[in-house]
């Protein structure tokens, strides 16, 4: 059984029918479009794609200032007004 994440699902062949229609239905509400009963895709507006995305850059981010805090021995100091 694979796992859903989404609250909305459609078969492939009702989605083929009207897409436009489904979108409109959905709003920003991501949609899990099945194939033979199993997520085939995902259909999702662009704003929540950019939130997505934007939250992916974030984690990278953390990840990094987190491997640099840990490595505080190699730091320079510098002064933020002679730059």
């Amino acid at each position: 059984m694979d796992t859903l994440y989404a609250e909305l699902t459609i078969s492939m062949s009702e989605f083929k029918k009207n897409p436009a229609q489904v979108l409109r239905t959905a709003g920003e509400m991501p949609v899990a479009v099945l194939n033979h009963n199993r997520p085939a895709f995902y259909m999702i507006t662009p704003g929540l794609f950019a939130a997505m995305v934007e939250e992916l850059a974030d984690r990278d981010l953390l990840e990094l200032a987190r491997r640099r805090l840990a490595n505080r021995d190699a730091a320079i100091e510098v002064d933020i007004d002679q730059i």
